[in-house]
Order: structure tokens, then sequence, then C-alpha cells
């Protein structure tokens, strides 16, 4: 197994089974303490939205009062002076709705960002078997669109509705005082306004999920054409225009869904305007008579009129609201989502420092695995569906293959114990827990003698440095991803360790130097120094125990002999776990485990098994067989330090 569990059947899509799952219980009572966070502000919200409440519900009575005090009796004095008044309330009013919409954007935008970094920091915790699985452009989308409607969620709810709810109240209480036959009338055809909007609202939670989905998917396509390997693949495979038919497929249902959205929202207002334009011609009608009956005076007819708009108003954001709020319910329940997937490797509540060596004046500590067994977990265990929406794995029956199979070795400290077998025989899955990029199924991994799963991830990861076949650099220059190791190393550490991975002489003829730009994944930089500058970037941690996953197996001659003598320096006084492509490299190893099947088939040095005779020796032979005359050719190779 090289790298990664195995997967199962796969297939494409989008499952229906994401886009129809309604919102969980409890999450609008897990939005409640990230709101709380930013009390005083929502304190100072909420006094603006009573102050705005109280000023529309009282206008419509002072023009009641400006027509039937004063324009009817013909009082000057009486318009004059209301008229002021309702002049000076339209300021304040201006004044608490600029309050309310900056305290309102310091409360959404804080969720933002207390959610954005909870959530990246939660994802940055997830074992490697998660990122194996996840789409990197669903992961963004969760940062980014999903926690901005979020955000919404919580400004609706909290501002919104207490506007809208208190508007209601103190309008209704208003018209009872002035007229209790309309009011009536008008309490009717509130159903009206809700009984729609709450049709509506599940089918545009169910778009808006589907929706949110597709973007995601979207977005994790572009992420993987845009980077140079991506772009590389469809260029060399002829594929562009294939990629972009289906990108355009995708497109093309992300902007189906978008009018969908739009048609059902468009038709939720065109309801609301149809009964509102109803109820206002019944009021008119019924005030109309009772004004000519002298029962109702004109003032308060049109007082009435006036709060009439007023109250279907907010029924209609009460409507819009019910839709909005489900919509953006919908974010909040998938951020939450991902908050609720456990790392599959977590550090214990116990766990303790990676003590130093203390036996025989090593500087490094020894490792050691007691009958380990290991089989990658399933996706259920890492991963969510909503995740890996374009290939969905089927569950397989018997569950994911073992990969180790009671492994028992020792690396002793301070020496070269190298790795090799076929492919797929669990070299890199040794590797990957050491660190511990995964737990064993069973048995137990150990460094100086203390089980990794009892250490703090920091101590592990500071006495562990490792470096891969494809060594990865950021898109930034040569220094940042240097200080990655070390951020505090000064000007002349970084020089000596460029140095002994011997990469200094071409960086100092760059015309930047160390603040070359690599480009995307170090593209800029060939095979050979890309690995130069990750084996200067693991010297520079200066850490205890290395682990190499042979970093010279696709790279030209002069590359690999550049990067065996500084190999040489990186691995010198260290514990040192090595995988072997390439057998000429280990020649000096003092012990070479032989994996096959997941076991430990044979172990010993270079010449022990190669006289021995047996897979070492085959896979010896059939690497070298065409450089070799006759086996005797092989055999005094086999005896020899130095490249066959």
């Amino acid at each position: 197994m090289m790298g990664g569990p195995r997967m199962g059947p796969m297939r494409p899509g989008v499952d229906g089974s994401i886009t129809r799952q309604k919102i969980k219980p409890g999450t609008v009572r897990r939005i409640v303490p990230y709101a709380m966070r930013y009390r005083w502000s929502l304190v100072v919200l909420m006094l603006m939205t009573v102050l705005d409440a109280v000023i529309v519900a009282t206008s419509p009575v002072l023009l009641k009062m400006i027509i039937d005090d004063g324009i009817m009796p013909r009082h000057d004095d009486v318009v004059v002076g209301l008229s002021l008044v309702i002049a000076g309330l339209a300021l304040v009013d201006v004044g608490a709705i600029y309050v309310q919409t900056l305290f309102s954007g310091r409360v959404g935008q804080g969720i933002v960002y207390d959610l954005r970094c909870k959530v990246f920091a939660h994802v940055q915790r997830q074992s490697l078997a998660f990122f194996t699985r996840a789409q990197t452009g669903a992961l963004v989308s969760r940062l980014n669109t999903d926690i901005v409607g979020a955000q919404q969620a919580v400004t609706t709810l909290l501002t919104q509705t207490v506007s809208t709810l208190l508007t209601l109240v103190l309008v209704l209480a208003t018209m009872f005082l002035l007229s209790w036959q309309i009011t009536l009338v008008a309490l009717v055809m509130i159903p009206f306004f809700l009984l729609p909007a709450k049709v509506i609202g599940r089918r545009l939670q169910r778009l808006t999920r589907e929706g949110m989905q597709l973007n995601a998917d979207m977005s994790s396509m572009m992420n993987e054409r845009f980077n140079v390997a991506g772009a590389m693949l469809a260029k060399l495979y002829g594929r562009t225009d294939q990629e972009t038919g289906t990108f355009t497929r995708k497109a093309a249902r992300v902007r189906d869904i978008a009018v969908s959205t739009t048609v059902f929202g468009r038709m939720l207002f065109i309801i609301t305007t149809l009964i509102t334009g109803v109820a206002t011609a019944l009021v008119y009608g019924l005030g109309g008579v009772l004004a000519i009956d002298g029962t109702l005076q004109i003032g308060t007819l049109v007082a009435m009129v006036t709060l009439l708009l007023r109250l279907y108003g907010p029924i209609n954001q009460l409507s819009n609201m019910q839709v909005n709020v489900m919509i953006a319910l919908v974010s909040f329940d998938r951020v939450f989502e991902m908050l609720d997937l456990r790392p599959l490797v977590a550090e214990r509540p116990a766990a303790h420092p990676l003590p130093a060596p203390e036996d025989d004046g090593a500087t490094a500590p020894d490792i050691e695995f007691g009958e380990v067994s290991f089989r990658y977990p399933g996706p259920e265990e890492v991963s969510l569906a909503s995740l890996e929406s374009i290939a969905l794995p089927v569950p397989e029956k018997h569950g994911s293959p073992q990969v180790l199979d009671g492994v028992s070795f020792r690396a002793p400290a301070g020496r070269l114990t190298a790795l090799v077998g076929p492919s797929g025989a669990g070299k890199t899955t040794v590797t990957h827990l050491v660190p511990r990029l995964y737990d064993p199924t069973s048995g137990t991994v150990r460094i100086g003698g203390h089980d990794v799963r009892d250490l703090t991830m920091r101590s592990l990861h500071d006495a562990v440095g490792v470096v891969t076949q494809d060594a990865h650099l950021f898109h930034d220059t040569i220094r940042t991803n240097l200080l990655y190791a070390r951020p505090d190393a000064t000007e002349a550490e970084l020089v000596e360790a460029c140095d002994a991975a011997r990469i200094w002489d071409t960086i100092s003829a760059l015309p930047d130097g160390l603040d070359t730009v690599v480009g995307d994944r170090g593209y800029r930089l060939s095979g050979g120094e890309k690995q130069r500058v990750a084996l200067a970037r693991l010297l520079l941690k200066s850490p205890p125990i290395v682990v190499l996953d042979e970093a010279t197996a696709h790279l030209d001659s002069e590359s690999e002999a550049a990067i065996q003598r500084a190999l040489k320096t990186a691995l010198a006084g260290r514990t040192s776990l090595v995988i072997a492509h390439r057998l000429s490299t280990i020649h000096e190893a003092d012990q070479i485990l032989v994996l096959d099947g997941g076991r430990i088939r044979e172990r010993g040095t270079h010449g022990e098994l190669f006289a021995a005779g047996g897979l070492y020796a085959d896979l010896y032979r059939t690497q070298f067989a065409g450089q070799a005359v006759n086996g005797a050719d092989i055999g005094s190779a086999a005896h020899s330090p130095g490249t066959p």
C-alpha cells in the first residue's frame, strides 16, 4: 500500500440523500453561544431596533392628529408643530437605522471570523485519511460560502426577528385603539401570508442545499484543474475540450438551481403583494363606509391604512424571514456538520511531551513496532458524504483490506533502518505510523520507549522529520518555505542548511536568491532542486528522527548524486527510517527490513540478505539485471559499499 486506502467502486454525481437532508434538531440553539460573544453590541442593536419599531408605530398616529386635530379644524399651529415632530422622528429613525446597521455588521462579521477560524483549526486537526477523501473545493466552500450563510442566519434571527415582532405588536395595539373592526379584518388575512411562505420555504431549502453542494463541486473541479499538475495532465491527454464541457454542465446545473430559487422567491413576493392589495381594498371599503356613517374620522382612516401597510410589511418580512432563515440554517447545519466530525487521530487528555533519551548517551530515540496491524479506515469513519460529492464510495461489504499484519521491529537509535519490498507491501504505511498520521488498528508504535499515542502532538512532530518522494513547496519564496520548519532561523542558518543540502550554489545564482518564488507546489524548480530544498528544510528543523520516502527515486543521476551527499549530512547521528526504491542507496544501512504482503519477510544487512538468496536478493537481481554481465558481477556488487 503506497500512500492511501484502497477505494471501492465509485458512482458519479451529487447524492440525493445529501440534498434531501433536513436541518438537525438543536441547530438554532447552537447558534446562540456564538452570538453571545457580542452581547454588548447586541444590546445596542436591540435598543436601536426598539426605537425604530416605536417610531414606525407612532408616525401614523401623528398623521391622524395632523388631519383630525389640525387640518379639519384649520389649526395651523397644530399642523406645523406635528409636522416638525414627524420630521424630527424621521431624523432620529435614520440615526437609529445607521447604528443598527453598524452593530449588525460588527456582530455578523465577528461571527464569520469566529466560525471561519474554528472550522480552519478543526480541519487542520483531521487525520491524513480525511484529506485523502475530502475534496479541497468542498472544504474551501465550507469556510467561505457556508459560513457567510451562517452569519446571515444569526443576523436574521437576532435582529430582524426582534424588530419585526416588536413592530407587529406596537402596530396591532395602535390599530385596536383606533378601530377594532378594521383590525379584525386585517388579522383575518394574516394566515394567507404565512402558508405560502411555509410551502415555498421548504422547496427553497432543498434547492439551496443542492446549490451549495453543486457550487462546492464546481469549486473542487477548478482547484484540481487550475493547479500546475491538473493543467498539465489535461493538456498532455488533450482533454481541455472535455474538461470545458464537464465544467459547462456543472455550471448549467448551478444556473438552473439559481433560476428556480429566484422564481420561487419572486413567487412569494407576488403572492404577498396580491394579498396586501386585497386587504388594503377591504380596509378602504370598510373604513370608507364607517367614515360616511360618522363612526370613523378621516384622519383615523388614513392612519389605519398607513398602519395596515406597516403591519403587512413586517408580516411580509416574517414570510420572507421564514424562508431566509430556513435557507440560512442550511449553511449553519453544514458548518456544524463539519465541526462535529471527530478527528480520527487525536491527542489524549493526559498526553505528555517526548522526553530526551537517557541511556547510552544517545542523542536520538529508537523506534519500536510491537505486533502492529493496520487497515485503512472506512469513509464513514473519517469523512462526510457532502465532502465527496463527485465520487461517493460504495460501502465495501468486507471493509478495507489488512495493510500491515503483526509487524514487529526495532530501529536502533542513531542508526539507519531501510524498508524495501514490492509495491503495495506496506512500506509507506509504516512511515505514516511513526509521526502518527494514522494510528495502528492493533499493536503499539513506540519512540524512545513511549507509545506515540501517549505523546503530545507537538513534541512528536518536533521529534520526527519527514521528506516524501514528492516534497511539497508552497507557492511562495524559498525563504518562506525554509522558515516553515523554523520561523526564528537566522540568515546564516538558512545558508548553512542550504549548503548542507547541496542547493546553496543554485539558490545563490538566482537573481532573487532566497526570495525567489518557487511557484505552485514548487514547479518552477526542477525535481532535484525541489527535493534538495525540502532536505534543507529538514536540516533546518534538525529533528532527532528522520523518515524518508526515498527522495531519489525519480531523479536523474546528477541530482541523485547531489541528494545522496546531502542525505549523509541529514542522517548523521539521527534515527533514520528510509523507504528505498533504489536498492543501491542502502548498502550501508545498519538494518534492512524486507516487507511483502504487510509482513516483514526478511531482515539483516545488505550482505546478509543478498547471501541468503531470498526476496531481497531477487529484488536486487531484478533491479540490476541490465547492469550485470553475469551472476558474479552482481555478487561482487552486493558486497561493495558503492553503487553497482
